[in-house]
């Protein structure tokens, strides 16, 4: 299947969430509300205990956003528009009240890196190396810049951030706390997500419900703290640095 989608498939008490994009697995706006509203729901609904955030395709997890959209910004209320998607779905992310498992099977970028960090748990495979790219393009990684820093620490978020052209390793990654463990091979990733799920499926739902409002206890004002960011970066957008930037990139 080549044409972009989001589904939700609930299975013995699991609700995998799978989102696809032939551009790498890159998100456009639309994808981005549909993945954030499949979030909210799983969340909400009682047969589900567990969910999987995962990709389809064997190679790319998230190119982050959409570069076609990003082009195409003409002003900045279409700006804060397109950098609020990730916003909606991190807080999703947030604000469930079940354990959220993300299987990154390869390379993730920009927003990609926003979508593992929000997870409440990360496995991934060797080739799972992880970029901020932001800064290459005049702009920054302002919306997913607290659910990084609260994941990898303010060191690890300015070593990605500022080096933006290099990808780190999986293994980095693993070491600063992004990913729980790495695995050689998308098989092994898969039985590893397989067994954690079942272990979790037997949890007491209201001891997971307090633990993850122990967990993200400090980011009650992440509503407002995104939106001011889909703000920032709404605005940078339209500098004529980034604009330059944006020419370059698109005549590669």
């Amino acid at each position: 299947m080549s044409e972009p989608y989001v589904t939700s498939v609930t299975k013995n008490q699991v609700a995998t969430i799978t989102f696809f994009h032939p551009a790498h697995n890159s998100l456009p706006g639309n994808l981005l509300a549909k993945l954030a509203n499949e979030i909210q729901k799983a969340g909400e609904d009682p047969e589900v205990k567990v969910l999987i955030i995962k990709s389809g395709g064997d190679r790319t997890f998230c190119a982050g956003a959409s570069f076609k959209e990003l082009i195409h910004i003409e002003n900045k209320t279409e700006g804060e528009q397109f950098f609020s998607g990730f916003a909606h779905v991190i807080n999703a992310m947030r604000k469930c009240p079940k354990f959220i498992i993300a299987r990154v099977q390869g390379k993730t970028v920009g927003g990609g890196v926003g979508l593992a960090s929000a997870a409440d748990y990360c496995l991934a495979t060797q080739y799972a190396a992880i970029k901020l790219s932001e800064l290459n393009l005049g702009i920054g990684p302002f919306v997913v810049g607290p659910a990084v820093q609260r994941k990898i620490g303010v060191s690890g978020m300015s070593q990605i951030a500022i080096n933006a052209s290099e990808f780190y390793t999986a293994e980095w990654a693993k070491q600063k706390g992004l990913y729980a463990d790495v695995y050689e091979t998308t098989e092994e990733l898969d039985q590893a997500v397989g067994d954690l799920v079942d272990q979790l499926c037997t949890y007491n739902p209201e001891a997971v419900t307090y633990m993850k409002q122990m967990f993200w206890q400090g980011t009650e004002d992440w509503d407002e703290l995104l939106q001011q960011r889909a703000k920032i970066s709404g605005e940078l957008v339209l500098s004529k640095f980034t604009k330059e930037k944006l020419e370059r990139f698109k005549d590669k």
